[in-house]
């Protein structure tokens, strides 16, 4: 079916107090895992591109974002495309081209006037070219190698005050908050903070986003989205099932040198984990 935008399936989340699923992808097999497990739970998902992703990818946004458009259009549930963590005001405006309908704009790392300032700026371009923007307010952690934050550490947590602010000053549609969860966890142990997550969907009209879900356990989650979350963000859960079917399949076979054969063992290992975490969902 054709593509759908992002923000039309979080605004419809929202409504029913539910969540999107939205998985990194970095490979055609990422691609075709998460159509598969996404049809096999019946439900809509959104394909995330990071700008991570495009740098492995060599640079080229558009063979991967093809791949994504055109699995899409031959998925029996609805798709949408988003870019993710993009700092590259460069590759921010290859988006609406390459079938984007949505972007997550990463300027988390800069003090908050200048995360405010780029924020903004990449909201009013954004908004021009009809896509749904979301930012993120704290740092969640754990991105490019980096160890995860100290829970205490200062802009560790995202302030329900100042999140309000950014939010009214920036025009973002949608903001990721810093609850708890960590970004390459490859274990399920985050105990995120449903407390402040109540003061936070209490505090802003936009909807809420957890990154670093890999990590989170499925009670948790399922608490995060009856605490207001209604995008939820996976990608190490994707790795982690990959490498571990492939990692299985060569001990077992050493004598394999056929990639499909290793390549399909962990596509179907993606899927699985795709649709169980859909499910967990709701």
């Amino acid at each position: 079916m054709p593509l759908v935008t992002t923000g039309e399936l979080v605004t419809r989340a929202a409504a029913a107090h539910r969540a999107v699923a939205a998985f990194n992808v970095v490979a055609l097999e990422h691609i075709e895992a998460v159509v598969v497990g996404a049809e096999a739970a019946g439900t809509p998902v959104v394909l995330q591109v990071s700008e991570n992703a495009v740098r492995f990818r060599l640079g080229r946004l558009r063979p991967l974002a093809r791949a994504a458009v055109a699995a899409a259009e031959q998925a029996a549930v609805p798709v949408a495309l988003h870019l993710d963590h993009v700092q590259s005001d460069a590759l921010l405006r290859q988006a609406p081209d390459a079938g984007f309908s949505s972007v997550m704009y990463d300027a988390a790392r800069l003090p908050y006037d200048e995360n405010l300032a780029a924020t903004r700026a990449a909201a009013d371009w954004a908004h021009s070219q009809g896509l749904w923007i979301e930012a993120e307010l704290g740092e969640v952690g754990g991105k490019n190698g980096e160890p995860p934050l100290d829970a205490h550490a200062p802009g560790a947590r995202t302030d329900p005050a100042e999140a309000r602010a950014f939010v009214a000053d920036s025009g973002v549609d949608a903001l990721a908050v810093a609850i708890g969860s960590s970004h390459a966890m490859t274990t399920r142990t985050a105990a995120l903070d449903h407390v402040l997550l109540k003061r936070l969907s209490g505090a802003l009209d936009v909807p809420l986003v957890l990154h670093g879900s890999s990590g989170v356990p499925d009670g948790e989650l399922t608490a995060a989205i009856a605490g207001g979350i209604t995008k939820v963000n996976v990608g190490t859960a994707l790795s982690i099932a990959m490498t571990g079917a492939v990692r299985e399949f060569l001990t077992a076979h050493p004598e394999a040198v056929d990639s499909r054969k290793y390549l399909a063992v962990g596509r179907e290992a993606m899927a699985r984990a795709v649709e169980r975490i859909i499910r967990v969902l709701g």
